[in-house]
């Protein structure tokens, strides 16, 4: 009886990570989830964690971002480990940068630094000003409004091609409809003086 209760509590202890809700790609194990050296994007990254996590281990992934309210509402979260990822600092930095800034243990993320873009490289996040970082909003939104215009001036342009073809089309339209109105009034014609000539009589003079 007791070994069997022995083996119980062992099988319960070895599913513990899927009962409490461990994502995949993860291990967990008293309060720490372990995601580190799994090569985690920011799209392959969990969608969250169970509501008792003590520590999180991210680092030495492909992470260029962290998802909107990710680390909320986690009560007993403690550390977030977030070294040697590649984080691309632009508009989709800011909720990563104010996560950082309002933790107490700050020592901690000294090393969590931008790899990218180029003038941001090397720098700390958490001390990114919010000017810095509407910069690189500012420049999307105008490779956004690039786009936007040439694809615009690509519709205007294909637009304006099919009117010509329309035009041109019509032009032809119009001379093949009347080419066949003066043939039809040709034949017309031909017809009439056809019958006409039919019509005069033949006179045969007998010279006796």
């Amino acid at each position: 009886m007791g070994s069997m209760m022995h083996w119980f509590l062992c099988l319960l202890v070895s599913l513990l990570p899927i009962v409490s809700g461990c994502p995949s790609h993860c291990s967990c194990s008293s309060g720490i989830v372990d995601c580190s050296y799994k090569d985690l994007t920011s799209s392959s990254l969990p969608s969250s964690f169970p509501t008792s996590t003590q520590v999180i281990r991210l680092e030495q992934n492909n992470l260029l971002s962290m998802p909107n309210g990710l680390l909320d509402h986690l009560p007993n979260l403690q550390e977030v480990y977030l070294q040697h990822n590649p984080w691309h600092c632009d508009c989709d930095i800011l909720y990563l940068r104010s996560w950082l800034q309002g933790q107490q243990k700050k020592g901690l993320y000294r090393d969590v630094t931008c790899a990218s873009p180029e003038p941001l490289q090397g720098r700390v996040i958490m001390y990114l000003t919010e000017d810095e970082l509407m910069t690189t909003c500012q420049y999307w939104y105008c490779n956004l409004a690039l786009i936007s215009q040439l694809c615009l001036l690509i519709f205007i342009v294909v637009q304006g091609i099919l009117l010509i073809f329309i035009i041109l089309s019509l032009r032809r339209f119009q001379k093949i409809a009347r080419e066949a109105r003066r043939t039809a009034k040709e034949l017309q014609q031909n017809s009439e003086n056809y019958t006409y000539d039919n019509s005069i009589p033949l006179y045969n003079y007998d010279r006796t």
